[in-house]
Formats: C-alpha cells, structure tokens, sequence
C-alpha cells in the first residue's frame, strides 16, 4: 500500500502540482486548503507526511505544525514546509516548531521528491 502525504496550501495549483509529483510517483495525496482544513483532514486519518505552505489564512503553516506536533499520534510524523518564504528567521521558526525540513517555491519535482524519499526513508 501507498504511502499517504497531505499537501497543505491555499493555491490550487500548487496542490496541484504537489499531488501530480507525488502520485506520480505513488504515493497517495490528501490535499487541504489552510491549516484548519489539514486538521480536520487528518483526525484520526494515516498520514505519514505533512508537506505545507507557510502563509495560509485562517491558521498558517507554523501554527499548523504546532498543532499537529501537540497530538501524541502525530508527534514525529515528518513536516516540510513549501514556501517562498527563504528568510533564515522563518527557518528558524519552522524549525523551532517543529518542521523537518524547508524547500523554497518554486520547486522542482525532482528536488520534492528526493526529500520525500530522504525523510520517509
């Protein structure tokens, strides 16, 4: 069985594209719009990957991590954020709350999915 990922973003196409890399190379997608919807999404759902924007409305990609690094369920499932934000402070916050890693928009597929592979291993 397919290893589930939820994309988290506001811009379709970005979802888009984030969910035709992803199954194209297998993997299964749950998309969501902001971090509110991710959160209702992913209650209780598989999900071994978070990949989310930083700025959202309603709750964005830093208090989305936090979030879900609250629930014991999902405390070391592994988070990287999407975003053009490139700041070493925004870093530094996605760091410290507890994101796994960082790629900056635009990306290229291939550079998603070599970190993909190297966190889910």
């Amino acid at each position: 069985m397919s290893k589930v990922i939820m994309t988290v973003d506001d811009s379709a196409s970005v979802r888009q594209m984030v969910s035709f890399t992803l199954k194209g190379a297998g993997y299964s997608v749950v998309e969501a719009v902001d971090g509110s919807d991710a959160l209702s999404k992913i209650n209780g759902q598989k999900v071994e990957m978070v990949i989310t924007d930083l700025n959202m409305p309603n709750l964005d990609g830093i208090g989305l991590i936090r979030k879900i690094r609250s629930e014991t369920a999902y405390r070391f499932i592994p988070i990287v954020m999407l975003t053009t934000e490139s700041q070493e402070s925004k870093k530094q916050e996605g760091k410290s709350a507890g994101a796994t890693g960082w790629i900056v928009k635009p990306f290229k597929p291939e550079q998603l999915l070599a970190v993909v592979r190297k966190v889910l291993g």
